[in-house]
């Protein structure tokens, strides 16, 4: 079983009320997921509603060639303006573990990114990763951090 690991660091000119704000919200995913990934949250989703401990969200997403995938994810943990973790229920991944933390800064705040992920189907899978996964997860990460760039103005 190979074991994978992204990380991601991104400076934020905002407060951490507003980095914490943004980010526990589940109805932003979409915004910061690229549009040809056709993501579409399915689960019931109320406005101004912030992520919480066994909180179930269901989406679908198009990763590759159009072809949608069911995905649910449960967050397991949430530290109010600190952390908060989401991890693969039912997907593509034999494993999906997402840390997002946040710590203020002088100049803002400080975002990681950490996911560590298990991909299905053995070498099979280890060949995708070395072929398209791991750059697409990479596009992912580059989208949003251009995305927030832009929509906080840094």
């Amino acid at each position: 079983m190979k074991f994978y690991s992204i990380k991601s660091v991104q400076q934020l000119p905002i407060s951490l009320g507003e980095a914490w704000d943004f980010f526990s919200s589940p109805n932003n995913l979409a915004k910061i997921t690229p549009a040809d990934m056709g993501f579409v949250i399915t689960s019931d989703k109320k406005d101004g509603e912030k992520m919480y401990p066994g909180q179930i969200i269901t989406y679908i997403i198009k990763p590759l060639l159009g072809i949608p995938i069911k995905w649910m994810t449960e967050i397991t943990h949430v530290k109010e303006g600190d952390y908060f973790i989401d991890e693969q229920r039912f997907g593509p991944y034999k494993l999906w573990h997402h840390k997002h933390s946040f710590k203020k800064t002088s100049t803002g705040v400080e975002m990681h990114d950490e996911v560590n992920y298990v991909l299905p189907f053995g070498f099979l899978g280890t060949v995708a990763h070395l072929l398209f996964i791991r750059k697409r997860i990479e596009y992912i990460f580059e989208y949003r951090t251009k995305f927030v760039d832009n929509f906080f103005g840094n």
